[in-house]
């Protein structure tokens, strides 16, 4: 489902489906950059958004707000959260900790269909030339590898942490560098999961995403040097 889906017909039902489902969109919309950190989440624009009542809005934005995505702020309302630079990194630390398991429990479980899947998204990452859907390739492709893994609670903490993640790496790591690098990892820890080669995989993937790291740590320099000293 696109962010901003009428999703007003979930509404029906005691297990509070709407609330999810509006959760969902804008987890989505928020993780994808469409809204910027500190920017105000009315609830009457939401609903008509979504195509639902404010009380599920209202709900959702209570359950993002535990997640992290969203401040509620006295007088103001709702506002996406933001983060520092430091506490992206520790993000990068959490995936780490959280994508290697992941991985490390999916590589026995793998076959021949996850595979394929994996291939296929990379094959329509490498045609894409827009940078802003680059993101979106790599988060298909990742989640594609640790789906085996069959852990749903674990799995949910990954894309919720991913989630943080992507939208903050995205606005401060510059996309000069292209996908060669990070996308010839990727077919290399591809193929490490078709051999079954876990522990080779896991290693990978812990050095992939310390890049991420140290690029993000190497923006936050380049942007400190461009504002220059402080008067």
């Amino acid at each position: 489902m696109k962010p901003g889906t009428a999703i007003g017909n979930r509404a029906a039902g005691p297990h509070g489906s709407a609330p999810a489902a509006v959760r969902a969109a804008l987890r989505a919309a928020i993780s994808s950059g469409q809204f910027a950190p500190g920017a105000q989440l009315r609830q009457d624009e939401l609903a008509a958004r979504f195509g639902t009542s404010r009380i599920p809005v209202r709900e959702a934005l209570r359950q993002l707000e535990a997640e992290g995505f969203v401040t509620i702020l006295p007088n103001r309302g709702a506002v996406v959260s933001d983060l520092s630079v430091d506490e992206v990194v520790e993000l990068l630390e959490i995936r780490i900790a959280l994508e290697c398991h992941a991985l490390r429990l999916a590589i026995p479980a793998m076959g021949e269909i996850d595979i394929d899947e994996a291939t296929r998204i990379l094959r329509a990452y490498d045609s894409e030339p827009d940078p802003a859907q680059w993101g979106a390739f790599s988060w298909r492709f990742h989640a594609t590898l640790y789906a085996p893994c069959n852990r749903p609670r674990l799995l949910g903490m990954i894309e919720t942490n991913y989630g943080h993640v992507s939208r903050f790496t995205r606005a401060l790591v510059s996309q000069a560098p292209g996908k060669e690098r990070p996308q010839r990892e990727h077919y290399r820890l591809l193929e490490l999961c078709r051999d079954g080669e876990a522990k080779k995989a896991v290693r990978l993937l812990r050095e992939h995403i310390e890049e991420m790291q140290k690029t993000l740590r190497s923006a936050q320099r380049q942007a400190a040097r461009d504002a220059g000293p402080e008067r």
